[in-house]
């Protein structure tokens, strides 16, 4: 059984949701080699989220995008929250 472990970089999107499957297969050409794997993403930023969505309907990410406007809105201003230190 092998295995490998690479760091990618993403660009910087705005906010919103986006589709990162290209980028990451891209970034990853040895994942042709196998034909049964499991892949980890993890995000090292504060301010950024993964979701696994199914991606036939290009609805859903505008969905997503409403469901968490809804649970973390923007004040008039465009700030989110008090706080504005990243790490």
């Amino acid at each position: 059984m092998s295995w490998f472990q690479k760091q990618i970089m993403l660009p910087s999107k705005s906010k919103g949701t986006h589709l990162v499957t290209d980028h990451v297969v891209r970034e990853l050409p040895e994942i042709k080699n196998y034909k049964v794997g499991l892949l980890h993403l993890f995000v090292q930023h504060t301010s950024c989220g993964l979701s696994l969505n199914e991606n036939f309907d290009e609805d859903v990410r505008d969905d997503m995008t409403d469901a968490l406007d809804r649970v973390a809105p923007e004040d008039r201003k465009g700030n989110m929250y008090r706080h504005s230190a990243e790490g």
